[in-house]
């Protein structure tokens, strides 16, 4: 209602400046209060032993050394907790009277509205689901990595603005898409780029090589992978 309702005519640039500040906001009041609270404000998160256990998934045979291709439980539950979200929220969109409204409102707030849509609330309902989804991917990097801050979704959040860029703004499947790719190149360039470089870079310049996707990908495929091109209207 503050930070964005007064914007809804802005260009599409100034909503997104406001949010990030929003954001900056949010994220210092956190720090202060668990501060103040508790004299810091990390938290940790139990480990849940038997999910921190590694799955064997095949074997391999590397110069005469047997070597285990394996993954963490937690690793596979994010990944099916990730599918079920995707599916639920694709059909949200795509097969509700609440999705249509959604999209109804995204194309045109003012036809919508002349249709006897109430878009103050599906634009609400809309930042409902997102917040949701958003606490739920929190909760699913506690589970991971069992240690969390206020300022620990800043980065995650800027890969998944690129990996939404990467799949295409809008695409749903091209999000999750982007965000399988953009995980694929990372783990890529974190394992090879050493190599190729010849010990120059290491894998702690796995994120810029990540940004590098986005810059080029506005650049060259400002659509994205699955997105479509669109006019902008007048």
């Amino acid at each position: 209602r503050i930070a964005y309702r007064p914007l809804r005519g802005a260009p599409r640039l100034v909503p997104l400046i406001s949010a990030i500040g929003v954001s900056f906001f949010l994220q210092d009041i956190m720090r202060f209060y668990q501060s103040a609270a508790n004299g810091d404000f990390y938290r940790s998160f139990p480990t849940f032993g038997p999910f921190s256990e590694r799955l064997v998934l095949f074997a391999v045979d590397l110069n005469g050394r047997p070597l285990d291709i394996a993954i963490q439980v937690k690793s596979v539950i994010m990944v099916v907790v990730a599918i079920l979200m995707l599916v639920g929220l694709n059909y949200l969109v795509n097969a509700t009277r609440l999705g249509k409204a959604i999209r109804a409102v995204a194309q045109d707030q003012r036809t919508a509205s002349l249709m006897g849509i109430n878009v103050n609330a599906i634009i609400a309902m809309t930042f409902l689901i997102g917040g949701a989804l958003g606490g739920a991917a929190g909760a699913l990097f506690a589970f991971k990595f069992t240690r969390v801050d206020p300022f620990v979704g800043f980065l995650p959040g800027l890969k998944a603005f690129t990996a939404a860029v990467l799949g295409g703004i809008g695409n749903i499947t091209g999000a999750m898409l982007g965000g399988i790719v953009l995980g694929l190149l990372e783990s890529f360039a974190a394992s090879y780029l050493s190599f190729f470089t010849k010990g120059a870079f290491g894998a702690e310049y796995k994120d810029i090589f990540a940004f590098a996707i986005l810059i080029a990908i506005l650049i060259f495929r400002p659509s994205g992978l699955l997105g479509q091109t669109v006019g902008q209207k007048a």
